[in-house]
């Protein structure tokens, strides 16, 4: 059975300041830093925290395909524990690689397509039905299938893609879900999380092989086509494009991105008839340091309960000033709503 907190989300967080919950590390399986990087963000965001542990999870996982959620739900537990330096993640890269035996191996893999597997993994275990499905479009990923579970509420938002045809000028909307942004880089030496953002999200011309085809005039045409979210997830999380083709061959980006510790305003780009909250503050980054060939992953977490940054490498846990999470090596950036 798995071990439960017997107070409320709020005590849960607040009684055991005490000890050490939340600064637990993680142990190195042998190439495991992408999965350790991943997990101690994951376990650092406040509603999905107090989801696990308030038992709340056990009503609602379906036991037949639930082995690595479970084993997600205990080893959240020995985490804010407080009670170790560091715990073995052995039990859930296990399992985890049952469902996904690509992840099996222990060998290095991408932190980005790591946290889509796990985001999935945890949805399928937790989703009730539902009716609706969204299809799927480039530069987001979505639920592998319909349903409403804890990551949908979580992480889930709507993008609208509105395609003009450039000879009918008829217009017509493509929506799409995501639960993460993957969004180009668009310099080599020093941008910010803005201009990655109007890259994301300016509009673009389809033509020649890219072109649409226009059901009012019943051919392949040229068309516009423009993105805008109109549903904001309460943790939006954005993925930088660092590794790129150029020439046949695949290289890293080192370009600093500057990203914001607060007030991350993406009101530019989300649509008039989305109510949401538009601001966003910075709550966890997946770092990614060295090359393709020999990189290493690290996480950047603020703490939830002392509001303080703490660097997770593997099984290493240290407290950091704010100015030492602004880093050239940010891969993944977590953002929670201001609003909630």
């Amino acid at each position: 059975m798995a071990w439960k907190w017997k107070y409320s989300p709020k005590e849960q967080l607040e009684n055991v300041s005490s000890l050490h919950p939340g600064l637990t590390g993680l142990q190195n399986l042998e190439n495991t830093c992408y999965m350790n990087a991943v997990l101690q963000c994951l376990c650092s965001l406040t509603p999905l925290v107090q989801y696990f542990l308030s038992g709340k999870w056990n009503t609602a996982l379906h036991e037949e395909i639930g082995e690595s959620a479970t084993a997600f739900g205990c080893l959240m537990s020995d985490m804010w524990l407080g009670e170790f330096d560091y715990v073995s993640p052995e039990a859930f890269h296990s399992v985890f690689g049952k469902r996904y035996p690509a992840f099996s191996k222990r060998t290095q893999h991408d932190a980005q397509e790591f946290l889509i597997c796990v985001l999935d993994d945890l949805h399928e275990a937790f989703k009730e039905p539902s009716q609706e499905r969204q299809s799927p479009g480039a530069g987001a990923s979505t639920r592998s299938s319909s349903g409403t579970s804890i990551i949908t509420q979580l992480f889930e938002g709507q993008l609208n893609h509105g395609i003009r045809c450039l000879t009918c000028k008829a217009h017509t909307d493509r929506p799409e879900s995501f639960t993460v942004l993957s969004l180009p880089i668009p310099s080599t030496r020093v941008c910010s999380l803005q201009d990655c953002l109007e890259c994301f999200f300016q509009p673009d011309t389809l033509t020649l092989n890219n072109q649409i085809h226009c059901y009012w005039c019943g051919s392949n045409q040229d068309a516009t086509v423009k993105a805008s979210i109109t549903k904001a997830p309460q943790i939006i999380i954005f993925h930088l494009k660092r590794f790129a083709w150029q020439d046949k061959n695949r290289r890293k980006l080192s370009t600093t991105v500057c990203y914001p510790f607060s007030d991350l305003d993406l009101s530019p780009y989300i649509s008039t008839s989305c109510r949401s909250t538009t601001e966003y503050s910075l709550c966890a980054v997946v770092n990614h340091a060295g090359d393709l060939d020999y990189g290493h992953y690290t996480a950047f977490c603020k703490h939830s309960v002392t509001k303080h940054w703490y660097s997770f490498d593997d099984a290493q846990v240290t407290k950091i000033p704010d100015s030492a999470v602004q880093a050239d090596t940010a891969y993944l950036l977590f953002y929670t709503s201001q609003g909630y």
